[in-house]
């Protein structure tokens, strides 16, 4: 466990599990980019350097080595003066905090990382979901509902949770508790922090820890975090630790890092706070008709009866054992020549952890291999491929020209430029399953002159 040191790994940020910090990827996505990296450093200049009680805030402080971060620290520290935090948890937070190149390298370098670096938005699908849903998380994830069988009965009698699904996420987070990572909680934000573009997010999870820290729940040296601030076997924000997370061992404490107990019953009650339903399938494995409109991979909700009606039967031929009232969504992960699914609700509470389809995707094949259903059956369309980030933003660009309103060019082919992807081809008389291969790009660059 890291006690007051602030690790700098470089390895980290090619490492596998990086992709994998629910926390940060869920962030991202729901908070708004605001200015270039390093804006920290112009929009701190000149910032007040005395807090609520008039003293000087930078004898508080050694410099961190950057101009920059020791400008924000200061301006920040001030700010939590005025909201009420202590002096000795600031100082104790922000103290040691130091540069980290995977924030803060030079932009022309290409260091600093993105959304778009993320595995689940720049890797095809397949590759992703072969990378996540390994033998070894399948086999260890059965093996582990077996050994803490009274566990997960009690965590899923308490939360209405899927032991599956908890065990799922775990795997998903930290391979079940075997890499929980190795950089420091407050350090990494504070990075981010200065970085500039997530400041409000970060700087947010800052307080929470400070909050945390004084009401005694947590210890400084405690916050052993990932790559981006998430903490512990089931990787929680500050702020998501700070609302969900319980002591279910009745132990007085609230430890996600060395009590796997604590950690799988605090990813259980975010679960069920956010919506989950036990019994209730994160989605089916289907196959339709010929003919079926595929413009009805839209997005959108539709009770079972319609489904039922335009076709869709289960893969494995078994009956549908959902109510026809009962609400799914078709998803094309990879178009129509790729695994079709029916979407319920507790695929949304997956997306809580992260916004990435592809993310959700693996946690419920992983929860279901887990308890021996292996998928998808059908193969991927692997010969199709995909397009590279420079061809996407050209996608985009392409579909806003036209008026398709495909939303901003970032290179990330989510589900509003397959939306507005979908709604070319209907116009254009071609298959309108909204999945992106040059072919479809084609089209579109042509359409656009």
């Amino acid at each position: 466990m890291i006690r007051n040191s602030l690790p700098v790994d470089p390895a980290w940020s090619s490492h596998p599990l990086r992709a994998l910090a629910a926390g940060f990827v869920l962030a991202l996505l729901t908070w708004p980019v605001a200015s270039s990296p390093f804006s920290a450093q112009a929009d701190t200049a000149g910032a007040a350097q005395t807090g609520a009680s008039g003293f000087d805030l930078s004898a508080e402080f050694a410099t961190s080595g950057l101009e920059a971060m020791d400008a924000w620290r200061l301006d920040f520290s001030a700010r939590c003066l005025q909201q009420g935090y202590r002096l000795d948890t600031i100082r104790g937070l922000l103290a040691d905090i130091s540069p980290l190149s995977l924030y803060l390298a030079d932009p022309e370098a290409g260091g600093a990382s993105g959304i778009a670096d993320q595995a689940e938005f720049s890797k095809p699908i397949w590759d992703y979901v072969d990378a996540a849903v390994t033998e070894s998380r399948l086999v260890r994830g059965a093996q582990k509902l077996v050994q803490m069988h009274d566990t997960f009965e009690a965590i899923e009698a308490t939360y209405g949770v899927d032991r599956q699904a908890v065990a799922a996420i775990w795997a998903m987070e930290t391979n079940l508790g075997a890499y929980i990572g190795t950089f420091d909680a407050a350090n990494t934000l504070a990075n981010m922090a200065v970085e500039g573009r997530r400041r409000a997010f970060a700087e947010r999870e800052l307080r929470a820890l400070m909050t945390l820290i004084e009401r005694g729940d947590l210890q400084r040296d405690q916050l052993v975090s990932g790559w981006a601030g998430a903490m512990g076997h089931t990787q929680f924000m500050p702020t998501t630790f700070l609302a969900h997370a319980v002591d279910f061992d009745g132990n007085g404490r609230k430890d996600v890092w060395d009590d796997a107990v604590d950690a799988l019953a605090s990813a259980a009650n975010y679960m069920a706070t956010s919506g989950y339903r036990r019994g209730l399938p994160w989605g089916l494995e289907v196959t339709a008709p010929l003919g079926f409109d595929w413009a009805l991979a839209d997005g959108q909700d539709r009770r079972m009866s319609t489904w039922m009606a335009a076709g869709l039967v289960q893969i494995t031929g078994e009956p549908f054992a959902q109510g026809e009232g009962t609400y799914a969504e078709l998803w094309l992960p990879a178009g129509a020549r790729g695994p079709k699914y029916l979407l319920f609700s507790n695929f949304d509470v997956f997306k809580t952890y992260n916004q990435s389809d592809s993310y959700a995707l693996a946690v419920g094949l992983l929860a279901d291999g887990m308890i021996g259903q292996t998928g998808p059956i059908a193969a991927w369309p692997r010969e199709l491929g995909t397009l590279n980030m420079q061809q996407v933003m050209d996608l985009q660009a392409g579909l806003n020209q036209l008026g398709f309103a495909a939303g901003p060019v970032d290179g990330i082919a989510g589900r509003g430029t397959k939306a507005a992807l979908r709604r070319f081809q209907v116009a254009y008389g071609l298959l309108p399953d909204g999945y992106p291969t040059a072919a479809v790009l084609d089209y579109v660059l042509a359409a656009a002159g």
